[in-house]
């Protein structure tokens, strides 16, 4: 089995994809002023309620460390706030205040119809397998290498 072309690699099919898909997103997001990273850790918010800062990370893929500044300046636009747990005093949870859930009521309508605008452009069957196909990939890549099956 032979390398695939640059050009063909998988990384590099991603990346176009991306390159193409995000701009509108980000137009949108710019104008709410929100960044690509406040905006995945809104969208978790909006969803889940609250959640601890390290659940938050997991589920945005953003380094911990990056996401203290992250929720910082979310805070400072008044859009979340940390709470403290009541059962245990060393955990913190992120939660969208009201104005974060104004701004969901705003934002997502004009998400959805991007959303729906892409999926349109390929069928149910392949938006699906696409969904099946790059989950299977992201699975395996993140089984320990010395239980990854080939094949």
């Amino acid at each position: 089995m032979s390398m695939a072309s640059f050009d063909q690699s998988l990384p590099m099919i991603l990346h176009r994809a991306l390159d193409a898909v995000m701009p509108e997103f980000r137009e949108l997001f710019a104008s709410h002023n929100l960044t690509d990273q406040q905006w995945r850790v809104l969208r978790v918010l909006w969803e889940a309620k609250k959640v601890t800062s390290a659940e938050l990370s997991a589920r945005t893929l953003l380094p911990a460390p990056s996401l203290v500044g992250i929720i910082d300046r979310l805070e400072n636009k008044g859009l979340v706030s940390r709470l403290r747990s009541v059962d245990d005093r060393r955990i913190t949870f992120v939660v969208a205040t009201e104005a974060g859930r104004a701004l969901q009521d705003r934002l997502v309508p004009h998400a959805e119809d991007i959303h729906e605008r892409l999926r349109a452009s390929v069928s149910e069957a392949e938006w699906r397998g696409m969904e099946n196909t790059l989950g299977k990939i992201a699975a395996h890549m993140n089984e320990e290498p010395s239980t990854r099956k080939t094949g």
